[in-house]
This record gives C-alpha cells, sequence and structure tokens, in this order.
C-alpha cells in the first residue's frame, strides 16, 4: 500500500493568469518505494486564524467577521478558501508539482474579506488531501484511496495576497450592489455630473459628514 507524504514549500503569483491566481508549489513523497502511476488529487484549503497575532487595524477591520476581539476566543473559527484538483504524474519516491488556486476579491465571501484585513505578516493555511492513487506493482495495476488525513500546513505571507490583488486591481476594491442600489447611484452620478464612481461616492461621504455634523 503506498504511504504519501505532502509538503507545501513555496507560493507565488501568476502574472499572466485570466483571473487572480497563486500558485503553490507542492512536494509529495512516496515512502514505500512502489511505483506511482498517477494520481487524481483533490485538496481543500482552509485559513486557520487562531493561529496567528493580530494588530489594532485588523482587529478592527475584522470585527464584522468575528466581532469584537474580547470575544475572539469564542468566534475566532475555521474558514473555507478554496477547493482544487489536479492529475499527478507518475515518480518514484518524491515529485513536486504546481497547485493552481483562483483567488476571489468579492468582500462578500469570508475569505476574501478575511484577507483583505491583513496589514502584514503570514496567512496561516492547511492543505486537506484526498483522491485516487493509481499504482504499477508486480501483479499489475492497483487502485487506492488518499485518505483525508493527509494535511500540509502552510504559512502564506500577505504580501503576496497584495501583490496579487495589486496586480489585477491595480488601487482598487470590489464592491458588489443590488440592481437597485446600483441604479440610484447611477441616476445620482448623473444628477450631479461627476465624471466617475469614486466621485459619485465621495460625493455621498461628504453629504452624510456634514449631515452628521449638525
Amino acid at each position: 500500500m503506498s504511504r504519501l507524504a505532502f509538503k507545501v514549500i513555496d507560493a507565488r503569483v501568476e502574472p499572466y493568469a485570466a483571473i487572480p491566481t497563486l500558485v503553490f508549489r507542492l512536494e509529495i513523497a512516496e515512502h514505500t518505494g512502489e511505483q506511482i502511476h498517477a494520481i487524481a488529487l483533490r485538496c481543500q484549503i482552509q485559513i486557520e486564524p487562531r493561529q496567528r497575532h493580530y494588530g489594532a487595524g485588523e482587529e478592527s477591520q475584522l470585527v464584522e467577521l468575528f466581532g469584537e476581539p474580547q470575544r475572539w476566543s469564542d468566534t475566532l473559527r475555521t474558514l473555507l478558501w478554496s477547493h482544487a484538483s489536479l492529475m499527478v504524474p507518475g515518480f518514484q519516491g518524491k515529485v513536486a508539482i504546481d497547485l493552481s488556486i483562483p483567488c476571489t476579491y468579492d468582500f462578500e465571501v469570508a475569505s476574501a474579506k478575511y484577507l483583505a484585513s491583513l496589514e502584514n505578516g503570514e496567512v496561516p493555511l492547511v492543505f486537506l488531501f484526498s483522491g485516487t492513487i493509481f499504482a504499477r506493482g508486480q501483479l499489475g495495476f492497483s487502485v487506492e484511496q488518499v485518505p483525508w488525513e493527509n494535511e500540509a500546513t502552510f504559512r502564506l505571507p500577505v504580501r503576496l495576497w497584495r501583490e496579487l490583488m495589486d496586480r489585477y486591481f491595480p488601487g482598487c476594491a470590489w464592491l458588489r450592489l443590488r440592481r437597485e442600489s446600483f441604479d440610484a447611484l447611477y441616476r445620482f452620478k448623473g444628477r450631479r455630473a461627476l465624471t466617475t464612481w469614486d466621485d459619485a461616492v465621495d460625493a455621498l461621504l461628504r453629504e452624510a459628514q456634514e449631515h452628521e455634523s449638525k
């Protein structure tokens, strides 16, 4: 029976993808000497928020996700980030392969909201693996399952996430609106003859601040 071990050894920004994509360099080792013909690998990636410290600015940004910091001992919870799959080619002993993870900048998604709230440091990740192993032995091919207890940890530098989003959305952030809200904002922008959406939002914020100060 095959005995696999997984390790994430590096991460990088994919500069030429159609959507923001991080590429993790994955090392897979087989410790019995068996010849692996292929692996149909599945991976679930989770964020472990409890495994890092947060600055004051980060705490204020994360209130929407986890509540006030004094409650974080109860509310900090694991966040599902992504699922991925790939075919691992045949090898014996050890192989390294790229695992590509498309990333969203949609702030309605909890993982994206969490990542965008971090200022520096690292993001604690855990990779959970499953799938099917196709091995070649003396009696022919065998098929085995990769058990879910196979996992690997990795600490993704926050700067890499910021580099990724700055490459695809330089100086921008995404905000999703209901159709009715967008239509109202569009009409406001037109009535005021404002050039950009930033101008429209800035005008609304100034009016709200002036109203609050009265």
